[in-house]
């Protein structure tokens, strides 16, 4: 039986890299040759690798084996015939995001982005990887490069499969107005799909940009999402980024974002997970320079027997880093939540200032959550803290609301709200703030 099973998850990630071999790389000549090198050892490792299952610490919560008796295939291109109609946007008046990239199945649909139709700073580039100006190719291949030392099988494959990405690169010294929806969208075909975007911001120092990660599906059909995402943030440069999931019961998503900061540098990310039958997010913070500033806003929802799982990593390796993380998530039905958030502090990091909070409600004696925030330092003068809070709803409460004229539904709407609104109040768009209020009351 254990060689069927390790038989079965060696076929499935070769099925996966063949298919990944067959895609054509990006139509930019000058790109071809280091992007087919980086996907050739991308690929290497991938089929050196064994795909996760719970005998492995940092999957031990996060069953995968139903994943392979899927036979996912990986479209060859953006073949699906999607309409503006189709997408449910994640705010009611488009015009709150009105600077979007569309990608479908990985693939860039300029049919459906609004980019080129705006009047937009000079030397600011919006776009995919194919049509990125030849004098910002070279840092392009530098940041994208690092994946040639993989250290994990679904970014490998990922980066094996690496035909399109969207691209974002912001000069120095400039402040983009306007939101950028980064809209990636999995279309079905005629068997379940497996789509792999990536996603690419530069912001080079002195800069600020704020942006919407999106990802969605098209109809309820079984499809697994695995996405990277690769975030540079330059000297003295600000990033506001939202990363909503919020794809069909269906889905496998999992996603991978990778940050690098570098001096006297402000990221900020809010991820939002709602949807998918199971998700998995890696959100992984380099501090590469002193006195950088990073704030951690997370929150799951998960509900029937959804799976949500949150790793993250801090890694402080100058002198007077700060950071702030709040992770929280809401787990009813027989529904399952995992936080694991790790704050690694070197030597080298002192004077780091480093908060971490994991808060859960937990909606039926089924639910389950699985937190562990955790604490690594090597340094001598710092200041840290961790904590790990699980609770329900409190009886007093409900009759506090239903003694003032509420019934039982509406006051458990109200406390949910109420525990999701810390979170929600702090996105920097308030039509996206609104849409989540709304989903997570509807759930609950």
């Amino acid at each position: 039986m254990m060689n069927t099973q390790v038989a079965s998850r060696e076929m499935f990630l070769t099925d996966l890299v063949n298919q990944c071999g067959k895609l054509e790389a990006v139509n930019s000549k000058s790109a071809a040759y280091w992007l087919q090198d980086l996907r050739d050892a991308a690929t290497e490792y991938v089929l050196s690798s064994s795909f996760p299952t719970v005998r492995d610490e940092e999957w031990r919560f996060t069953d995968l084996s139903s994943v392979l008796q899927i036979p996912f295939h990986i479209p060859q291109s953006n073949q699906s015939k999607v309409k503006l109609a189709d997408i449910i946007m994640p705010v009611k008046n488009r015009d709150d995001l009105p600077l979007r990239l569309v990608f479908i199945n990985g693939f860039y649909a300029p049919d459906l982005s609004t980019v080129e139709s705006l009047v937009l700073p000079i030397d600011f580039y919006a776009g995919n990887l194919s049509n990125v100006p030849e004098k910002y190719q070279g840092r392009i291949r530098d940041v994208l490069s690092k994946h040639r030392q993989q250290t994990e099988v679904f970014t490998a494959l990922n980066t094996a499969g690496l035909a399109d990405s969207a691209v974002v690169f912001v000069p120095a010294n400039m402040s983009i107005d306007l939101p950028i929806h980064l809209l990636f969208l999995t279309a079905p075909g005629a068997s379940p799909t497996m789509s792999q975007p990536h996603c690419l911001v530069i912001a080079e120092p002195g800069s600020n940009v704020t942006l919407v990660e999106d990802y969605a599906t098209i109809g309820n059909v079984a499809a697994f999402t695995n996405a990277v995402t690769d975030v540079v943030v330059g000297e003295n440069a600000t990033v506001n980024h939202v990363r909503l999931q919020r794809e069909g019961g269906e889905v496998v998503h999992i996603g991978k974002s990778a940050i690098e900061q570098s001096r006297n540098s402000r990221y900020t990310c809010h991820a939002i997970s709602l949807g998918g039958k199971i998700s998995r997010h890696n959100l992984e913070v380099f501090q590469r320079g002193e006195a950088t500033e990073t704030t951690l806003n997370g929150l799951s929802v998960a509900f029937g027997e959804q799976l949500s799982d949150t790793h993250s990593l801090i890694d402080f390796n100058h002198p007077h880093g700060t950071s702030r993380q709040l992770h929280k998530c809401i787990v009813g039905n027989k529904a399952r939540a995992v936080f694991n958030g790790k704050v690694f502090v070197r030597k080298a990091a002192q004077l780091t200032d480093a908060g971490q909070l994991s808060r859960n409600l937990l909606l039926s004696p089924r639910a389950r959550v699985d937190t562990k925030p955790q604490l690594e330092i090597v340094a001598d003068n710092v200041k840290c803290s961790h904590g790990a809070t699980v609770s329900q709803l409190e009886d007093d409460e409900l009759f506090y609301l239903q003694s003032r004229g509420l019934d039982l539904e509406r006051s458990r709407y109200l406390l949910i709200d109420a525990f999701a609104a810390e979170m929600l109040n702090q996105l920097p768009i308030l039509g996206v703030a609104k849409m989540l209020s709304t989903c997570v009351a509807v759930q609950g």
